[in-house]
């Protein structure tokens, strides 16, 4: 099968490299594929792909409050290029998106079909993404995942494996809550719906969830430190976007398609495990 994946070099995009070896992939992103030029569905046509499975995102939360524009143009207009374009080769499009698209006021876990109304920036642009995607592109699958994490580049694992490292405590918010995603875990269920019929939107994330301080406690906790991990509130570590208080994403209906993800704690042992040697060492304080 011939898949084209942007966003390539990116931490959910090396998973997918990984995962779909099997099949002849073409990989884009920066600097030669940039979602904010006109022509760079070209790429995408050339290659005549299958499917497209389009990661690149512009995902910095407060830099996308900062530029809004920057995040529309990447996020929005980027999608629709990539869209219009697997649609002129009639390919599968699999659109990742976020829990950010929700405002957070939830008490209940969010299913597909809720009302979107994102509080932040980064959130609308990603919206607006959604909207594109399955406006251009017929065959369109919204993945919507959260709190993603992986072997490649920055997230808050490895922050908090590192400030584990160098500080006495660490503070944590604890009135966020929201699902951890293993990006190998989330790569592999792509593979899977890749082939699979399922169009509109399908929430994937780990099973369960958490506060970031919970969550935060269950790393120190198995990368062996002894570092206390003190609760916050939003408000004590205020931040230029704001974060939806409560954007669980419910798993059921990828429970009726018959798949299911491994906990969040499972993935996130197994990344601890994956981690090159050294990265998770324990601290001797």
């Amino acid at each position: 099968m011939r898949i084209a994946i942007t966003g390539a070099q990116g931490q959910l995009g090396k998973e997918l490299q990984q995962v779909l070896q099997g099949h002849q992939l073409t990989l884009l992103d920066l600097p030669t594929f940039d979602l904010t030029h006109e022509d760079c569905g070209r790429l995408i046509v050339d290659a005549v792909p299958d499917a497209v499975i389009h990661a690149g995102a512009h995902t910095d939360v407060d830099g996308a409050e900062r530029n809004p524009q920057l995040a529309m143009a990447i996020n929005a207009d980027g999608t629709e290029r990539v869209a219009r374009a697997a649609a002129q080769v009639g390919a599968r499009l699999i659109y990742i998106s976020t829990d950010y698209v929700f405002d957070g006021r939830g008490t209940r876990p969010y299913v597909e079909t809720d009302q979107t109304n994102p509080v932040s920036a980064y959130g609308a642009s990603k919206c607006a993404g959604e909207a594109r995607a399955l406006a251009c592109c017929e065959n369109t699958l919204v993945v919507r995942t959260a709190w993603l994490y992986g072997l490649q580049g920055k997230n808050f694992v490895k922050t908090i494996l590192q400030l584990a490292a160098e500080r006495p405590s660490l503070r944590v918010v604890a009135d966020q809550e929201g699902c951890p995603t293993f990006a190998e875990d989330l790569a592999r269920m792509i593979e899977q719906l890749v082939t699979h019929p399922i169009r509109g939107f399908l929430h994937v994330t780990n099973e369960g969830h958490c506060t970031w301080h919970e969550f935060a406690a269950e790393i120190v906790k198995l990368a062996g430190y002894r570092v206390p991990v003190q609760p916050i509130t939003t408000e004590d570590m205020p931040r230029p976007a704001k974060r939806p208080a409560y954007s669980v994403l419910s798993s059921d209906r990828l429970h009726h398609l018959g798949f299911s993800m491994p906990s969040w704690q499972n993935g996130l042992q197994r990344f601890l495990r994956a981690l090159p040697a050294g990265s998770s060492a324990p601290s001797r304080v």
